[in-house]
């Protein structure tokens, strides 16, 4: 029987040794699923209209296109909207009504991720935790253990159906309650939702596995082990015993202590860069790995709990710190592992995941528990040295895998395209710090919608155009809904830009404040639709599928400029908040782009910017950093030099 809610923060005080909670052992993925409560699982992504994806589709287009693109693209919307489009539409909503336990664009999205051909470091997202504000916990031993300790504790609550979800909020100042959580799923008029957890059957005992053309997921919810890397090296231990609960945090403190102390030097062909490959090329080399021998120690990889990765080397700044938690040297990573820890030598943190299975605003939900029990409620303390229950030299194994000639010139081609491609990559950080979400939220702005004008203000004031812009927008209120895109760029947006960075002087500060108010009104109804499941990309995306697994050839609409131009964004943004979260980053797919996230905080906006050498990331941002400046000056009443 599962409890509900309000009795949940009384669980999660027990003391580990006092409670027994369940393990579950379900072969079939979507037996698994169900074990878990999601309380909005019943409630599917909805599919838009056709008519009114078309329209919200040449709406984006219409302030990137000059008149004559514009008709020609309207043309063939319309084109579409009546005629192929109306009849995959029909065969898109009968295949959904088939459909009772997954949205509409779970199979198109999983099959995008999974049949991506390039390394997976350019789609798993990493996630920087702030430091624990007790600075003695950041020890990189301690920090390790309380990590491993508590996500071990998340995955029990999880399996037991007993974790609570996070709540999607449409409107925070009636939903971000108490009275809220006690009502929330009786209560559409808050409206707000909880965040779909379902996709975390994936979350841990779970790996990508290369297969040439369409790589494949496999989870072994059986497995008690926790995957070890140090200096390339790979480890294992059970942190889990036979009946499935977490062994003393004692064990897992010594275990993790023992392989820092281990004198053995650099794996000198390290087996992890490999997962940084190109999927095909990986496929081979893993067959070649199985064909030596080694099927059961990278089985023994695949079905891990989850990867912690020890990493050597302190921290010098911000940016040393991004370069490391995105790759550092790609030697000790696992990167198909479906979650990886990271600890660096004096103890700052990160998270990756594999983004196939899963997205941002649901992996908060479980980063948020971590970090609240990891500084709250910590199960080890600097200092504490208590005797383990079993001899680590015994308990902790460290793999080794067999290796021909072939196999170690592939290890070293890896690593070569691996440092040929971080080579390229730049990653930049700004923050401004003369205002943020409070003084926007007091002028009635949405401070999104601020954040984005920023990025395209300062985009316009570098190069001189405008540029197509693409912002993820969880749909996590779903069951399986994924991402939308939010396509922040419009007419009004392009109208104040141009005001704000070619004419200020040829508007007053009352209009350029209207212009202001313009935007963040259409933003915020971009946000709902968003978020409601009534956006267009997934919708075309969908449609595109579809089309896709017919002998047919593509309408019009699928092979126009606009759309392939559209779809590659120049400006791929995200942004997450949390207690929990320093920064976050994310790669971008266009070459001529640049990867954005950002965090709007009640005092100050902090941005992160990746590119290639094809894009100034750092003058970029000094770029959005003076249209911040701008438009806090025009908030505040005053005209611009």
């Amino acid at each position: 029987v599962l409890l509900t809610p309000k009795y949940v923060p009384l669980v999660k005080r027990l003391p580990e040794t006092t409670t027994t909670v369940r393990r579950w052992s379900l072969e079939a993925d979507d037996a698994l699923r169900d074990c878990f409560e999601s309380t909005g699982r019943d409630v599917l992504l909805p599919i838009p209209k056709l008519e009114d994806t078309v329209r919200r589709y040449l709406a984006a287009q219409r302030p990137l296109l000059n008149d004559d693109q514009f008709r020609r693209t309207e043309r063939i919307a319309h084109d579409f909207q009546s005629g192929v489009g109306k009849q995959l539409q029909e065969e898109l909503v009968a295949q959904d009504k088939n459909k009772t336990h997954t949205s509409y664009i779970s199979e198109p999205y999983l099959y995008w991720y999974l049949s991506f051909r390039d390394s997976m470091m350019l789609t798993n997202p990493y996630v920087v935790f702030n430091p624990d504000p007790k600075t003695e916990y950041n020890d990189q031993l301690v920090r390790a253990t309380n990590i491993v300790c508590s996500a071990v504790r998340f995955m029990k609550t999880l399996r037991a159906g007993l974790q609570e979800s996070g709540v999607c909020h449409l409107n925070p100042t009636k939903s971000e309650t108490d009275g809220f959580k006690r009502v929330f799923r009786w209560a559409p008029s808050f409206r707000s939702r909880p965040i779909d957890l379902s996709p975390f059957f994936r979350l841990f005992n779970s790996t990508r596995i290369p297969k040439r053309r369409v790589d494949e997921l496999f989870t072994d919810d059986k497995a008690r082990h926790l995957l070890v890397m140090r200096k390339g090296n790979m480890y294992v231990f059970d942190s889990l015993d036979g009946d499935g609960n977490l062994v003393t945090p004692a064990e897992i403190q010594s275990h993790l202590r023992y392989i820092l102390s281990d004198p053995t030097p650099a794996a000198p062909f390290p087996l992890g860069v490999l997962t940084s490959e190109n999927r095909d090329v990986w496929a081979g080399l893993r067959d070649k790995l199985m064909a030596a021998g080694n099927t059961e120690d990278l089985q023994i990889v695949d079905s891990a709990l989850f990867c912690l990765s020890l990493d050597d080397e302190g921290m010098r700044d911000r940016f040393h710190l991004s370069d490391n938690m995105i790759h550092g040297d790609g030697c000790n990573r696992w990167f198909d592992k479906s979650l990886t820890f990271i600890l660096t030598k004096d103890g700052q943190a990160a998270l990756s995941f594999d983004h196939s299975w899963g997205d941002g605003l649901a992996l908060q939900v479980f980063q948020n528990e971590i970090f609240e029990e990891t500084t709250e409620r910590p199960l080890v303390h600097p200092g504490s040295a208590a005797a383990a229950a079993v001899d680590s030299a015994s308990a902790v194994r460290r793999l080794q895998f067999n290796l021909d000639s072939e196999l170690e010139n592939g290890i070293k081609k890896a690593q070569e395209n691996f440092d040929s491609l971080m080579s390229t990559l730049t990653i930049d950080a700004m923050e401004f710090k003369k205002g943020g979400k409070a003084l926007l939220k007091k002028s009635k702005l949405s401070p999104d919608a601020v954040a984005q004008l920023a990025l395209q203000m300062g985009f316009l004031r570098q190069y001189g155009q405008t540029a197509g812009a693409c912002e993820t927008c969880s749909t996590a209120a779903f069951r399986d809904g994924r991402t939308d895109s939010i396509r922040p760029v419009t007419l009004q947006t392009q109208r104040c830009s141009h005001a704000f960075v070619f004419q200020p002087g040829r508007h007053s500060v009352e209009q350029l404040q209207a212009m202001l108010s313009e935007c963040s009104a259409y933003h915020r109804q971009l946000i709902e639709e968003g978020i409601m499941g009534q956006g267009f990309d997934s919708h075309l995306f969908a449609l595109h599928y579809l089309a896709d697994s017919k002998a047919e050839a593509l309408h019009g609409l699928f092979t126009d400029p606009a759309y392939a131009a559209i779809d590659l964004s120049i400006l791929e943004s995200s942004t997450l908040t949390s207690p929990a979260m320093d920064y976050a980053v994310i790669f971008l797919y266009a070459p001529d782009g640049f990867g954005v996230t950002y965090s709007v905080l009640d005092d100050r906006i902090g941005c992160t910017a990746s590119s290639y050498p094809t894009r100034n990331g750092r003058e970029f941002l000094q770029c959005v950093h003076k249209s911040l400046e701008d438009i806090f000056t025009v908030l505040e009443g005053k005209t611009l030099g």
